[in-house]
């Protein structure tokens, strides 16, 4: 009786054990896609339907076929393999893409069914509609061209990528402005060029400017200029400005080594100077401290002001020590309520930037 229940043990234990063995493993997908996220940029309306094609090999011993696409809105159509795949073979999923149905930026779902096959694809983009009102849209008129600002705003711009942000304008002039004529003087970090081959008069065009912030090698917020222009053409010697902040970019850490990086502790992230007299530099010390198990690093200090000088006796704080910012704040020909912002860069994987807050009234 006691072999037999043994047995009958055994038995329960391969089977339980082959039960979970089998749920721990990593099941294979079907179809695997190039990619299944498209970002078609910025695109206008009059540029009319734009057509993405989303790849797939298929990898199972067996055959596969699309069933079915169904996609998020009428915006939308499709086309794709109709054959039936064996093991290694490929196919696609083409979808295009009416700019004239949506404003602003829009990321469209498209599911595609098969046979123990339910994907998700993406498209993404921005669609600019065609104003009503052009000078109105194009308030900034420099020589022939039309732009909505004169300052391109990248938002945060991370060491890992460049950013691309698409200018757009419009050629109120009577020239065609070409794209192998555009010549551009702007920083190394800066890249530009215009997307559509022509730009006939009285048509709208995209200029795609791409910030590398690597050969830069800095931190923090920054304002510059760049010139364009297109040869054997009157629009030339056109300026504009570009602002973007600046950071490090850190990868995602596991979270059994949350407490194994450094750490950034500041003491007092707002000092408060009360009233103050326009006619005296005023000085005040905060202290910050490593937390972390790693050196601390500290990038770049930056303030917002001229105004403002920030000291700091190191570059490096070991683990578990501690020191003092010495912060002068010259408030000469200033008056009212005052802010001041101070932004510190470290090697601090999860709070890489932090601010300290000045804030005073200036008598």
């Amino acid at each position: 009786m006691n072999k037999m229940l043994s047995f009958l043990f055994f038995l329960c234990f391969l089977t339980v054990s082959g039960y979970f063995a089998r749920a721990q493993e990593t099941p294979v997908p079907k179809i695997v896609w190039k990619i299944n996220r498209i970002d078609i940029g910025t695109v206008l309306e009059e540029q009319g339907i734009q057509t993405v094609a989303f790849e797939f090999t298929y990898n199972q011993d067996s055959v596969f076929f699309i069933q079915e696409i169904i996609p998020e809105c009428g915006c939308t159509s499709f086309e794709y393999t109709k054959d039936t795949l064996k093991m290694g073979e490929s196919g696609q999923v083409k979808i295009s893409f009416d700019p004239s149905s949506a404003a602003g930026f829009f990321s469209k779902l498209i599911v595609v069914r098969g046979p123990g096959v339910l994907d998700s694809l993406f498209l993404d983009g921005t669609a600019i509609p065609y104003p009503s009102n052009l000078p109105r849209a194009y308030p900034v008129k420099i020589g022939n061209l039309g732009f909505r600002m004169r300052k391109v705003n990248m938002g945060d711009v991370f060491d890992n990528e460049p950013k691309v942000k698409f200018i757009e304008f419009f050629n109120f002039g009577d020239e065609l402005l070409e794209k192998r004529k555009l010549s551009v003087d702007a920083p190394s970090f800066i890249q530009l060029e215009q997307v559509q081959e022509f730009v006939r008069p009285n048509e709208r065009g995209l200029l795609k400017l791409i910030y590398d912030s690597r050969p830069r090698k800095d931190l923090g917020f920054f304002e510059d200029s760049f010139t364009i222009g297109w040869e054997e053409s009157a629009a030339k010697a056109i300026t504009l400005e570009v602002m973007a902040d600046l950071f490090e970019y850190f990868p995602p850490i596991p979270k059994d080594q949350l407490n194994e990086v450094a750490q950034l502790y500041i003491q007092q992230k707002e000092v408060d100077l009360r009233e103050i007299s326009a006619k005296s530099i005023v000085r005040r010390t905060v202290t910050i401290s490593n937390r972390g198990k790693k050196p601390l690093e500290i990038r770049k200090i930056q303030g917002n002001c001229e105004c403002l000088t920030i000291e700091a006796p190191k570059s490096t704080l070991e683990p578990g020590e501690s020191m003092d910012l010495r912060l002068v704040f010259d408030p000469i020909g200033r008056k009212g309520i005052d802010q001041r912002n101070i932004y510190i860069f470290t090697n601090d994987p999860l709070n890489p930037v932090q601010l300290i807050v000045m804030k005073s009234r200036i008598e």
